[in-house]
This record gives C-alpha cells, sequence and structure tokens, in this order.
C-alpha cells in the first residue's frame, strides 16, 4: 500500500491526562507531539500510524484502516505497546525516557520526557554547510558514541534492540549530552540467530544486509551496523553505501581510505570492522566496541600529506583478533 498523508491530532487536545501543544516529528511509522501532562510538565507523545496501513483525516480523531492491512496494523501496534512498556523499565542518561504508555483513538501511545537540544544528523548538516573540515573531530566522535554505547548496552540487557540507528537518531541535548531515541524499530530479541522476524523500517545506508533480508538473524551485530554506519557520517557527512549497491560494488574500503589523515586509523578500522558485510567479522558485543572507542588513538599529523593508507583487511586484522567462525549465528558476549 502507498504511504498516505496522515493528519495530525488538534493542537489542544485532551488526550489521557495530557494537552496536546503541537506535532513537532513524523515519519513513516509515527507522528510525534509535544504535550503537557497534568502538573505543566512538558512531555514528548509518540503515536502508532503507520502512514502505509493506516489514514486519518483532518478532523478525525481514528485512523481508517483496511481489512486486508488490519492484522499487521494490530500486530505493530501490540508490538509498539510491548516494547513500549520494556522500554519504561530503562533508566539510563543516555536512552530516552519513558514515562508513559495508553490506548486511545483504536491505537497507542508512548510519553516520553521531552528534551531540548537537536539531532546528530542536523548538527553534521550544519557542520557541512559551514564547511568544516573534519567534519567532526575524532575526540567528539568517541566522547558521543562511547555514552550511546553505554545506553544501547542497557537496551540490550533488556532484550530489546534498537534495529534503526542512525544520526536522525541521536539526540544530543543542549548540554552536549547523547540521547538515543526512537525506538519505532525497535524488536524484542531472545539475541539468537534464528528468532522470528517480522518486516522491518529501515534506513538504506545505515542498514546492513541482514534487515534486507526476511530469514537471516538479527541480533546485537545488527546495531553494531548501524554505529558504525552512524559514526562514518559523522565523519563523511553521508550515509555509507546501501547494501544493494555494495552488493553490486562495494566501495567503501575507498572511502573510509579518503578519511585517512583526517581520523585516526584507529577509529577508521572500528568503523571498517562494524561496516563488515558478514555478521561474523563485526565485533560481537557492545563492550568489544566500546572497549576500542575509548582506547587511545594515534596522532594525526595534518600537516603533512598522508601516506597510502594500509588495505582495509590489513587495519582490521591489526586492530582486531580474528574471532571463532563455527557454524550457526554470531557469538554474543555477555556484557
Amino acid at each position: 500500500m502507498a504511504t498516505q498523508n496522515n493528519s495530525p491530532l488538534p493542537d489542544g487536545l485532551e488526550l489521557c491526562g495530557y494537552r496536546i501543544v503541537k506535532k513537532i516529528a513524523s515519519g513513516g511509522f509515527s507522528i510525534v507531539y509535544l504535550a503537557y501532562d497534568e502538573d505543566g510538565n512538558a512531555v514528548a507523545i509518540k503515536e502508532y500510524l503507520p502512514s502505509a496501513l493506516a489514514l486519518r483525516k483532518p478532523g478525525e480523531l481514528s485512523s481508517h484502516v483496511s481489512a486486508a492491512n488490519m492484522p499487521i496494523f494490530h500486530l505493530g501496534m501490540k508490538c509498539f505497546f510491548e516494547e513500549g512498556r520494556a522500554l519504561a523499565k530503562i533508566a539510563h542518561p543516555n536512552v530516552v525516557r519513558v514515562l508513559n504508555f495508553f490506548r486511545a483513538n483504536e491505537t497507542v501511545y508512548m510519553v516520553m520526557a521531552y528534551e531540548s537540544g537537536r539531532t546528530l544528523q542536523d548538527h553534521i548538516l550544519h557542520r557541512r554547510d559551514m564547511g568544516v573540515k573534519p567534519l567532526l573531530s575524532e575526540q567528539f566522535i568517541r566522547s558521543i558514541f562511547a555514552q550511546i554505547i553505554s545506553g544501547l548496552r542497557e537496551v540490550h540487557a533488556n532484550k530489546l534492540l534498537h534495529l534503526d540507528l542512525k544520526p536522525a537518531n541521536i539526540y544530543l541535548r543542549g548540554t552536549g549530552t547523547p540521547l538515543l531515541l526512537d525506538f519505532g524499530a525497535a524488536r524484542q530479541a531472545s539475541f539468537n540467530s534464528d528468532m522470528p522476524k517480522r518486516n522491518t523500517m529501515y534506513t538504506p545506508g545505515f542498514a546492513p544486509p541482514e534487515l534486507y533480508s526476511k530469514t537471516a538473524g538479527v541480533g546485537p551485530w545488527t546495531d553494531i551496523y548501524g554505529l558504525g554506519a552512524s559514526i562514518f557520517a559523522c565523519m563523511a557527512g553521508v550515509p555509507p553505501q546501501p547494501w544493494d549497491q555494495r552488493k553490486a560494488h562495494d566501495k567503501m574500503e575507498l572511502y573510509l581510505a579518503k578519511l585517512d589523515g583526517m581520523y585516526s586509523p584507529e577509529i577508521l578500522g572500528i568503523v571498517g570492522n562494524c561496516l563488515q558485510i558478514n555478521p561474523l567479522d563485526r565485533p560481537q558485543s557492545l563492550f568489544e566496541l566500546h572497549k576500542a572507542l575509548l582506547a587511545p588513538a594515534s596522532e594525526v599529523k595534518k600537516d603533512q600529506p598522508p601516506t597510502p593508507p594500509p588495505s582495509m583487511g590489513d587495519r582490521l586484522r591489526s586492530l582486531f583478533s580474528k574471532k571463532d567462525k563455527k557454524s550457526g549465528g554470531p557469538t554474543v558476549i555477555a556484557e
């Protein structure tokens, strides 16, 4: 079904103890509103409203879902509700805080703490437009993603996968500290390669090959690919090459080589390792990736032209020991 344009809830609407102020974001999966609770505290309310399945016209509160789309709409609503309940148990400074969730208007809503700031994607685009080189400093990148990984480890500990990691889903507070948000594609997981899959909304360039498949297993290694893709975007100002293009002609080694001289070999090796096509070749735990990001980096000599870089394969082999490639799904290291 083609994507439809859904009308947001009207400003000023009272909804289960919250007053809607205005729409602040929308996407193919949901609409997000700024609202106030009964005590006058600002909150963000996310409404489950997949535009490919449901249509809401101006002046209406409930959406129209065809009989053919109703089963998948209800499945998505059930998962949204269950994952909101799981997220409500997570209290981490780098993960969006879910305060409440409720049913209304024949759908479900997730209430989150409202934060002022802007997305990492907006920050990247702003600096790219200014022509800043390097786009973001390596120190900034390492600090931001070390904190995001810390939050994501808590998410994984609660048996959730994010599955849509990208700069647009990382929020920078006014203090500069990052916040992982938008769990619209999140999935409860048992962290094994043969877990059941449902259709996933993914973002080209940030999605690993397994998200393009209905049969491939997903796990922490899937989110690790998204982290590597997000770090690459912080360096290059654009997403990595999408999987369907990599499958035809993989240029990621060339793109990473072009960043030599602006970033250390260590962090380029980390990114290249995270973006490996085979999940077995990626870091198998967030602990491993976090440790690599916190390790000292060699100095980047900006006043000299960069020497010809070693191949990406040599760089990766020097940074990470080869993993045990036994049959079956990727090995998960307890965190």
